[in-house]
């Protein structure tokens, strides 16, 4: 997992770099996020596999999927909404780079590293917490205020339930790991016990 995301981080900060100059971070991501779910696409994956398929057939069947940056006129002369209006110029030479350096199956990583990027270019994290019962809004709304100042960032929390945990909490965001779940604590406990 640690070599993917290796090998993606170039290319994620490629694109931030360029999204961030033309100051369009948000219609990046929305691109990276399309041609990472069709390229995640398990036919797809099979014909990026496959030897017989060549670089061209491929990256004319995401570029047909994933759309370009021409669009297409209906008979009318109207610009057709859709496919055709999802990626841009940039955003198809980046799969085109993909295709060709067969780093496709990397593309969840680049999402991911290019993710990061724009959270700390705007001062955002996300944080992600598990608790042993369903936490309320207002609850995850004073979590997420607390966090924000402790971390002097704007703080959106993604809750999970995971009975296991027996009570308490277990949150992380970015490097920050708070273990408050009575599981934690035990563990802590076998620990100390045992030494």
């Amino acid at each position: 997992m640690a070599e993917a995301k290796t090998v993606a981080r170039p290319y994620a900060e490629a694109a931030f770099a360029l999204a961030r100059e033309q100051k369009t971070l948000a219609a990046w991501s929305g691109m990276l996020a399309l041609i990472a779910a069709v390229a995640g696409d398990q036919q797809l994956r099979h014909l990026a596999a496959d030897p017989r398929v060549s670089h061209e057939q491929l990256l004319g069947l995401l570029l047909g999927v994933c759309g370009d940056v021409q669009g297409r006129t209906s008979a009318a002369g109207d610009r057709m909404s859709g496919a055709a209006d999802r990626l841009t110029r940039e955003g198809q030479n980046l799969v085109r780079a993909l295709v060709e350096n067969r780093r496709l199956a990397v593309l969840p990583e680049i999402v991911e590293v290019f993710e990061e990027l724009k959270n700390a270019a705007e001062a955002r994290i996300e944080a992600t917490v598990q608790t042993a019962l369903p936490m309320s809004p207002d609850q995850i709304k004073a979590l997420e205020q607390g966090l924000t100042r402790k971390l002097a960032r704007q703080v959106t929390v993604t809750v999970t339930v995971e009975p296991s945990l027996i009570g308490g909490a277990l949150v992380r965001a970015g490097d920050l790991v708070i273990d408050a779940s009575v599981r934690g604590r035990l563990e802590q406990l076998a620990v100390t016990l045992n030494s």
